[in-house]
């Protein structure tokens, strides 16, 4: 089977990059797989990290589209329809991109028998936009099949499309960031010499709740002994919110902060370092950061919001919580209470979240 798939690759940064290059390498095991992606994906006026690529030495993609110019869009469907693929799979994650994609995706079906399949990132994107329902309305009428991989998701989804034919899926466990490294010496990379180590990863936006847990940790410092929490990853906005919170607060010396993007060849150190990865979001739908703590067989903390909560088993695989500093903090002192071995548990429960069992339902079920 011809298979396109459309939307961010390496070395363009992100969670969305890296899910459709794991996804494009699974499927191309039993399949021919064109990986078409962005020249420009935001214009730097719209982007508000410090860069939108990455260094990666692995397979490459067509960088063919441009957000902003519509002649790459009509230049992509040519390309598209000259392939003769017999199934396209578009990354959605925003209505800022349902314009290219509208008009990719109508070239496509005025020409082609090509299924169309779109897979659910979010619906909604996390700071609302004018007009976004109606763009992906518009775009979503040439779609022949969904991907979602939360029930909020879903629920968006019907939302503004109720007769959508969608493929519900969960969330694939990352496995191209290396193997676990020893506690440590991954502590001694990271420099940290704490007893009990907590991580909060990723991309840093206010919907994740940092601030919560900075909040939190005003408590854990009264309740906790000999801890650090560690925040790794590049903030999207202003780092001195936080960095001033931890002062203001007087706990400072609770954290370990870096604000850069971590290489993928550094997230075994982080991950191998803590003993649990803590999402206080305030909304979301799903992460890609559970199935990166699952990889290295890390439990999870997890505000109940959106889709989080159906990737987390409630004393098995982490610990459910409020999206409030006093049901977060509590949280993680009940993880430290239970003594609990969750590796056994989270090796098992990951199995089912295998990125062969995600390409292989896609294909089934088109």
């Amino acid at each position: 089977m011809k298979i396109a798939m459309i939307g961010p690759f390496p070395p363009l940064r992100g969670g969305i990059s890296m899910f459709n290059h794991s996804l494009s390498c699974e499927l191309n095991k039993k399949n021919a797989v064109y990986r078409i992606s962005f020249y420009s994906l935001y214009p730097k006026v719209l982007f508000p990290g410090k860069s939108q690529y990455f260094d990666f030495k692995g397979e490459t993609s067509k960088e063919i589209i441009s957000t902003l110019n519509p002649l790459s869009w009509i230049k992509t469907a040519h390309y598209i329809n000259s392939i003769k693929p017999d199934v396209i799979i578009f990354q959605y994650w925003h209505p800022f991109f349902a314009l290219a994609f509208s008009s990719i995706a109508r070239r496509i079906k005025r020409y082609s028998n090509s299924k169309i399949i779109v897979n659910c990132n979010n619906i909604f994107p996390h700071e609302k936009m004018q007009f976004g329902n109606s763009l992906s309305r518009n775009f979503f009428k040439y779609v022949d099949h969904f991907i979602v991989m939360a029930d909020s998701v879903k629920k968006d989804l019907l939302s503004i499309k109720p007769n959508a034919n969608y493929i519900e899926l969960m969330h694939p466990v990352y496995d191209v960031f290396g193997k676990r490294a020893s506690r440590d010496k991954a502590k001694n990379y990271l420099g940290i010499n704490s007893k009990r180590i907590i991580l909060f990863f990723g991309l840093i936006r206010d919907y994740k709740g940092l601030d919560l847990l900075i909040q939190a940790s005003k408590d854990l410092k009264n309740k906790l002994k000999d801890f650090k929490i560690v925040v790794a990853g590049e903030c999207y906005g202003s780092k001195n919110q936080y960095l001033d919170l931890a002062k203001r607060l007087d706990v400072e010396d609770c954290f370990s902060f870096n604000f850069n993007f971590i290489k993928n060849e550094d997230v075994s150190n982080y991950f191998s370092a803590a003993d649990v990865v803590v999402l206080p979001y305030r909304s979301a739908t799903q992460s890609g950061v559970v199935p990166i703590a699952y990889h290295f067989n890390r439990p999870v903390i997890s505000t109940d919001v959106g889709g989080l909560k159906e990737y987390i088993v409630h004393k098995k695989s982490g610990f459910l919580c409020k999206p409030n500093p006093a049901s977060i903090s509590k949280a993680i002192i009940d993880f430290y209470d239970s003594n609990n071995d969750f590796n056994p548990y989270i090796e098992d429960y990951k199995k089912r979240f295998s990125w062969q069992v995600f390409a292989d339902k896609i294909i089934s079920e088109i």
